[in-house]
């Protein structure tokens, strides 16, 4: 079969290397190009057999519904809510991700926000950059080994979040839709109850509807003025206007935040909180750990088009 005719539309902007790499295997169709959406796809919907979407944009029903000749849609991201994965399967479309690659990078920035936000050192580096050490020291932070940690989601990331976790002595406890089998970790079966048993609250699980909002108001209150919360996992699993309004009002002791409910928008209010440490959703964006992703994607592609099992279905 010749790939290269094979039209594959990438929704936005992504990886370098990938948009190359896809671009000599296929007829690829860059979306952000595009002078209109109706105008791309009068000219190219039936062209189109494949999509390349990440966390941001994926594959929603309006773009679903406007490609009637779609096959598959292979995700350069491991969540998977940005497409409409009902859709998919009424109309029989492959969809698939890329889990396990990016769980250490993943997990390695949650600690290192762990750290960063209990030991204050954005602030203190700051502290050392304005010259200010010569006029005292710098105040005392909080440890990190033996907190308490509890993690929301027990899956491949969350479980490598708790190994490193466990590497500094944190007792870990955790809350997911079913209780794990053969875990020493202690299970609460809401998040209310694991928040108020832990120092430090990590968001590690996928979004659902089930998911979204899972840290609420009275979650951040059973986490306490002296608890920090973590989010790796999406924005939207955390209400954003009560985690403010927590922080500032000292509710909650402190967040490292990866990822936000309108990105790339962050809350100003965010910005002048020096027990707040944030990052641009790039927990995963490792020179090793992306190059990886975008070579699943691409190996995912051509499996399909060759009638091969995929290396990563989720359908």
């Amino acid at each position: 079969m010749a790939m290269a005719k094979i039209g594959v539309l990438m929704t936005c902007p992504m990886l370098s290397y990938l948009e190359e790499e896809l671009n000599k295997r296929f007829n690829l169709f860059r979306f952000w190009e595009a002078s209109s959406k109706s105008e791309f796809f009068t000219r190219n919907s039936d062209s189109v057999r494949a999509v390349v979407g990440n966390a941001f944009f994926g594959a929603e029903s309006e773009l679903i519904d406007a490609l009637p000749n779609l096959e598959i849609v292979s995700s350069y991201s491991v969540g998977l809510d940005k497409i409409d994965l009902v859709k998919c399967k009424e109309r029989g479309i492959r969809v698939t991700n890329t889990p396990d690659v990016l769980t250490d990078d993943v997990a390695d920035a949650a600690i290192g926000l762990i750290l960063a936000t209990l030991r204050r050192m954005c602030v203190a580096d700051g502290f050392v950059r304005r010259g200010l050490w010569k006029n005292g020291d710098f105040e005392l932070t909080s440890k990190f080994s033996g907190k308490l940690v509890g993690i929301i989601g027990l899956g491949r990331i969350g479980s490598a979040i708790a190994k490193r976790a466990e590497a500094f002595g944190c007792p870990i406890s955790y809350h997911s839709r079913s209780k794990k089998r053969n875990l020493n970790y202690k299970y609460y079966s809401t998040v209310v109850d694991l928040a108020a048993s832990s120092e430090i609250l990590i968001v590690a699980c996928a979004l659902t509807e089930e998911t979204r909002d899972i840290v609420n108001c009275k979650v951040l209150d059973a986490l306490g003025p002296k608890g920090i919360l973590i989010n790796i996992g999406r924005g939207a699993h955390v209400d954003e206007s009560e985690l403010v309004a927590a922080l500032i009002e000292g509710r909650i002791g402190g967040a490292g935040l990866d990822v936000y409910q309108t990105e790339p928008e962050v809350p100003e209010q965010l910005f002048g909180l020096e027990n707040v440490v944030l990052l641009s959703h790039t927990a995963s964006d490792t020179v090793e750990t992306c190059t990886a992703m975008a070579d699943l994607v691409i190996a995912n592609l051509e499996a399909h088009f060759l009638h091969k099992p995929l290396l990563t279905p989720v359908l």
